[in-house]
């Protein structure tokens, strides 16, 4: 089995240690490069194209975030995680709308950070359980009920396309698990988001933590 690649980028050396320690002693990952700074992790990405990139926001220079966005315009098939200290939904969702895979508190990265590695890795999407709500708007978190009513208008093949693109996973990896076309796959998310008036990956990952739709593994179509 391959290794998962990982790159790590934080401007504080005792975090990037610590990191490092997390992971190096996991036989099936492997650290292809470090970077204290953006344009550092930029540089370190680009020359070896990790499998995952784990960076924080606050950075010098070049921020986490704006390392994101570049990251999903030149490179989309990194995955990125990002690890930080921001627990603010002013942080988190502009993240989630950059591309990231993942978003992990730095009090949760010993107990946590190789899971999230695994999930982004297999293909999904992994939220700190204590800023999942945050990644909510207010009106939405406050009345998931009415967002299950909501699902209930789509059919299950739509609602089961749905959940794994909140999950994180592409059309390519949803059509290959449901064994239908990817131009399928893109004619289920067209009737769903348009059932449920979403209009960005952030707004369906939103909805998909309102219905809990992140901390358990899809339903087949026949469950749903």
């Amino acid at each position: 089995m391959c290794p998962i690649r990982i790159t790590l980028t934080d401007d504080h050396p005792l975090v990037l240690a610590g990191m490092k320690a997390l992971l190096q002693g996991v036989e099936d990952i492997e650290i292809v490069g470090e970077a204290t700074d953006g344009q550092a992790a930029l540089d370190v990405i680009q020359q070896t194209t990790p499998d995952i990139a784990i960076l924080d926001i606050s950075l010098p220079g070049v921020s986490g975030l704006e390392v994101a966005r570049r990251l999903a315009a030149q490179l989309p098939q990194v995955r990125l995680l990002a690890l930080t200290v921001h627990e603010d939904h002013a942080y988190v969702q502009p993240m989630l709308q950059a591309g990231v895979r993942g978003y992990l508190l730095k009090r949760s990265a010993a107990d946590e950070l190789e899971r999230a590695v695994r999930a982004i890795a297999g293909g999904g999407l992994y939220l700190d359980p204590a800023i999942a709500e945050k990644a909510l708007p207010s009106t939405l978190g406050a009345h998931a009920s009415s967002s299950t009513a909501a699902t209930s208008e789509l059919t299950p093949r739509e609602s089961e396309v749905l959940r794994l693109i909140a999950q994180g996973f592409s059309n390519k990896e949803i059509a290959n698990q449901l064994s239908i076309s990817i131009k399928t796959v893109e004619t289920y998310k067209a009737r769903a988001v348009e059932k449920l008036g979403l209009y960005t990956r952030a707004d369906i990952v939103r909805y998909g933590v309102a219905l809990g739709w992140l901390g358990h593994p899809a339903k087949s179509a026949d469950q749903v």
